[in-house]
């Protein structure tokens, strides 16, 4: 056999190794089925309103030079259809506990696909900045209606695992869209990347069309025994830990208002503590999202199409911590932690805040990448035990309401991230990639921070998952399937 041969050989057995641990590991944690085809849709969802988001940060040199902007203005437009997309999270909440969430989904990704080919032929600033803040629409049907259909889709003890792979649709999409956004306006315009969205928009408005909608209240146990799936009751059991009255509930909730949904949000403590906590990470991460391409450019020396091209490599270290995290979360309940989930972003956020800031002062990109890789790890790695945790302490039919609250704080992190950041950037050190990296030293503390904020949720989480357990112990489920899904 020729050298050649023997190289395809070895090449084509070590993809077929990775297909192989690849199909495993999401047969693992996705299982195999409706549900599964479900959560990779739901992943494309979140993956274009990702790719849109870190599109903006490659194109920010080219908008800058055709509609003579500075940073303060991209960090306008990014904090645009953020806010939008806040404020529209709370009627999708309410619609995502009412009607069928798939096609609530579809609607709202058709609509954006629109709203994007309206951005390609923007022609002045404020036409650019009016449909950028139309293109909330996605970013409302990416939180609520995808959160609540998890919850139903797979039982408490596999839901930090399926949202990994979920949520990495986020990571996939923001790598994608620096990628293809990189090429394409090198090759053609600023435009045509707005007009590759769009068109993705309608491919995947169609696969979500495509996809059943599960019972409401599926996984929960409704009077029987916890089963393998259902550890964490048994744990709680064992340890016979108490529940929160606050959120013990009794009967049909998907007629109550949506103040009402609000306000018993904020009564579950454990709530609070996560939905803090993860705000303080989506600042973050959304201003690094921007200004990325613009730091590295300056500060290691290459192009806007290069550092385009090394920002996926850095996220996929953010994609393995992100799956990494959801593993680890589960399988520490399975070893007897009732508050894994919260354990791991108690541990990955100050983690997180001790790589990062090495890199900044790394002028090498070779010596940075390693401190890039981990850091966006270990970034990743709570956000699916987070998002977890949140379902693990809501009531399953106000979960909709419910993600809507954590949305509006969400998207207000987002919005604001950007925005903070430009006026940072400008007003630091002079501006330039000195005001960068002081604005990202200025905010990384919040990271560590956020190991402080999870503290107190160590100890409120598992009374607050019991009180849910009671309130679907009851002989039947109040109504499982609401009139709006039939």
């Amino acid at each position: 056999m020729h050298v050649q041969d023997k190289v395809r050989v070895s090449l084509q057995e070590r993809s077929d190794q990775f297909l192989g641990l690849f199909r495993n590991s999401t047969d693992a944690a996705l299982g195999k089925g409706p549900a599964r085809n479900t959560a990779f849709v739901l992943a494309l969802v979140l993956a274009l309103d990702s790719a849109d988001r870190s599109t903006l940060g490659v194109l920010a040199p080219s908008l800058k030079s055709a509609f003579h902007i500075g940073n303060t203005q991209i960090g306008m437009l990014a904090a645009a259809f953020s806010l939008v997309g806040g404020l529209a999270t709370l009627p999708v909440g309410v619609l995502a506990d009412r009607v069928r969430r798939v096609r609530l989904i579809g609607f709202a990704v058709v609509l954006w696909s629109m709203t994007m080919g309206v951005t390609a032929g923007s022609v002045s600033f404020a036409m650019l900045f009016v449909s950028r803040m139309a293109l909330g629409i996605v970013t409302a049907a990416a939180g609520p209606p995808v959160s609540s259909l998890i919850g139903d889709l797979y039982p408490i003890d596999r839901r930090s695992q399926a949202l990994s792979w979920v949520r990495s649709g986020e990571l996939v999409g923001a790598g994608a869209g620096f990628l293809v956004s990189g090429l394409v306006v090198a090759v053609f315009s600023w435009r045509a990347v707005f007009v590759v969205l769009a068109l993705a928009g309608v491919a995947v408005a169609w696969a979500v069309a495509r996809r059943p909608e599960p019972r409401r209240g599926a996984t929960e146990t409704f009077g029987a025994e916890p089963t393998a799936d259902h550890t964490l009751y048994q744990l709680l059991a064992a340890a016979d830990v108490r529940p929160d009255p606050h959120g013990e509930l009794h009967g049909d909730q998907r007629d109550r208002s949506l103040l009402w949904a609000i306000a018993y949000t904020l009564r579950i403590r454990t709530m609070v503590v996560v939905i803090i906590a993860g705000s303080l990470g989506d600042f973050f991460f959304s201003g690094l999202q921007v200004f990325a391409v613009v730091f590295a450019v300056h500060e290691f020396g290459i192009s806007q199409a290069g550092a385009a091209l090394l920002v996926p490599v850095a996220g996929a270290g953010a994609f393995f911590g992100l799956i990494g995290g959801g593993w680890l979360a589960d399988s520490l309940i399975e070893r007897g932690h009732i508050s894994g989930r919260i354990e791991v972003g108690l541990w990955s956020f100050p983690l997180a805040c001790v790589v990062i800031v090495p890199a900044l002062f790394i002028h090498s990109v070779f010596l940075a990448l390693p401190f890039l890789i981990v850091g966006s790890a270990l970034l990743s790695a709570p956000n699916p035990a987070l998002d977890a945790a949140r379902l693990d302490v809501v009531h399953p039919e106000l979960r909709g309401r419910a993600e809507s609250v954590r949305s509006l704080c969400r998207v207000a992190a987002q919005a604001t991230g950007p925005l903070a950041f430009g006026l940072l950037a400008d007003h630091l050190a002079g501006g330039g990639v000195d005001g960068v990296r002081n604005a990202f030293l200025v905010t990384v503390p919040l990271l560590a921070a956020n190991g402080l904020v999870l503290l107190a949720a160590l100890h409120t989480y598992p009374s607050d998952v019991e009180a849910v357990a009671r309130s679907t112990r009851d002989p039947e489920p109040s109504v499982p399937t609401p009139a709006g899904d039939r």
